[in-house]
This record gives C-alpha cells, sequence and structure tokens, in this order.
C-alpha cells in the first residue's frame, strides 16, 4: 500500500514536471525568421528584438507572484490593496458563517423530513424548485433586501451550502434500518436517545457526505460572489488584479484556490472515515 502512495506520488510529481517544462516552452520568446538572419545588434537597433509568443507569463513570473505574495500576505495598504492572506481570511470567513447557517436548518430540518414520509412528499415540490436554482441568481433579491454585499455573499453560501445537506441527511435517516430502530422500540428507548444513539451514527456517513459536497460548491460559489460584490474577499483579488492585467497574480490566485479547496476537502475526508464504521 505505502508502495503504491509512493508511485502515485512519482506520477504526480512527474506529470507536473511535464506540465511546467510545456508551459515553460509555450512561452518562451519568439524570434521572426525575418530576425533570425539578422545581426542581433541591429534588430535591437531596429526595435525589433525577441518578443514573447502571445504575452501568457512563463511558470517563472508565476512562481515569482507566489514568493511575493507569500512573503507578506497580511500587508494592508487599504481599500483596494490588501495582502492575500487578509483577502483569503475574508472569503473563508463568510464561507465558514454561510456553511454553519446551512448546517443549523439543514440538519434538523433533514432529520424531521427523513423521519416523517408525510413531511418528505409535502416539503419534496418545494426542494425540486428550489434546489436547481444558481444561488448566483439571488444574489440581487440579497443585496436588495440585506443592503450589505457581506451578508448577501453570506446569504448566498447559506442558499448554495442547504440543499446537498438537506437532501443527504433525509436520504440517511431515511435509510437507518428499520431493524435497529424496532430494537429501539423494543427496549423502549425514549425518542431523543433513539435519536441521538440510534439514527445520528447510522446515518452520519451520509451527513458528512452532504456536508462535503456543499463545502465544495460554497467555496465554488464565494469566488463568483465576491467577483460580483467586491469589496474585499479572494474572488474580488482575482478581478482586480484582472482588471490591473497582472496574469502571475491571477494564476497565482487561481493555484491558491485550487489548494485552499482541496485542504477544505480533506478535512472533510478525514470527517467521514472518522464516523463511517464497518459492520
Amino acid at each position: 500500500m505505502r508502495s503504491e502512495t509512493l508511485k502515485a506520488a512519482f506520477i504526480s510529481l512527474l506529470l507536473f514536471a511535464v506540465f511546467i517544462g510545456a508551459w515553460h516552452m509555450a512561452t518562451l520568446p519568439k524570434v521572426s525568421a525575418a530576425q533570425a538572419g539578422a545581426n542581433a545588434e541591429y534588430a535591437a537597433l531596429m526595435g525589433k528584438g525577441a518578443e514573447r509568443s502571445g504575452g501568457f507569463p512563463p511558470p517563472a513570473e508565476v512562481g515569482a507572484a507566489f514568493i511575493t505574495h507569500l512573503s507578506n500576505p497580511f500587508y494592508d495598504r487599504g481599500p483596494n490593496d490588501k495582502g492575500v492572506g487578509i483577502q483569503l481570511g475574508h472569503s473563508l470567513v463568510r464561507v465558514a458563517l454561510g456553511f454553519l447557517l446551512a448546517v443549523l436548518v439543514a440538519v434538523p430540518f433533514g432529520f424531521a423530513i427523513g423521519m416523517s414520509p408525510l413531511l418528505l412528499k409535502a416539503f419534496d415540490p418545494f426542494i425540486q424548485v428550489l434546489k436547481p436554482i444558481s444561488p448566483l441568481a439571488w444574489m440581487p433579491l440579497a443585496l436588495y433586501t440585506l443592503k450589505d454585499s457581506s451578508i448577501s455573499g453570506i446569504f448566498v453560501i447559506f442558499i448554495c451550502s442547504v440543499w446537498p445537506m438537506l437532501i443527504n441527511t433525509a436520504f440517511g435517516v431515511a435509510a437507518v434500518r428499520r431493524d435497529w430502530i424496532n430494537v429501539a422500540r423494543t427496549l423502549e428507548v425514549n425518542p431523543p436517545r433513539k435519536v441521538f444513539l440510534v439514527i445520528l451514527p447510522a446515518a452520519a456517513p451520509t451527513i458528512l457526505t452532504g456536508m462535503r459536497i456543499s463545502m465544495g460548491i460554497a467555496w465554488l460559489v464565494i469566488v463568483a460572489a465576491e467577483m460580483l460584490v467586491g469589496g474585499t474577499g479572494i474572488g474580488y483579488f482575482v478581478w482586480n488584479e484582472w482588471n490591473n492585467l497582472a496574469l502571475p497574480n491571477v494564476i497565482f490566485a487561481i493555484a491558491l484556490i485550487g489548494l485552499v479547496g482541496m485542504l477544505l476537502d480533506m478535512i472533510f475526508r478525514r470527517l467521514q472515515e472518522l464516523v463511517t464504521y464497518r459492520e
């Protein structure tokens, strides 16, 4: 198993090296045919020196952007010039608040409709209508009613997080083995103990799966939401750097978003492993 992991890591590093090499080759300076036969000094005097192929930054420039931003991630030089650590912190706080609100609503409600087929049928049409709506479609209404771009971003995270959690919680609770519930009933276990000692442990892996999906969607949506509302956040950072035509900084931010998303997913995968039991 360990040797397989090492092999997989080696292949990943090899693929990454090939990608960087191809990127470097694609962004090498290009010399025209006319310039190739001309004297280099003459070409320089004529202002026709070597040019980059398409203006896309090479890996070295992006690497320099990594060093620049990570060497001082928490500087604050005004509203439009904050370190990437501060921008990332704003995004993570919004995601955390919206996600926690979704947990407070989706898990109890999912329990209720999972335990009652009548409630499940009654609420199913509303869930099916509201679930496919893009979270960003709620942004105008949120901005109009809440009058605050930051709170509106939290609301959008709440909306996009609530449905996967709600559906997975309801499914997990409804799928708990009837035998286990019947045994609890036979032993005259009171309802709170039945919920916390029988249903919750059995449904926990499915609930955590819903939370993991919700967190992935929330991290996707926060970037787009912050591009729309501006102000602070990693999404605003990307948009601001694009307006400054600083492509190395944009690529750095994209890579950072991916790395943070991977870390968030790893946390929930670890939680899933902790609550998953094998019969």
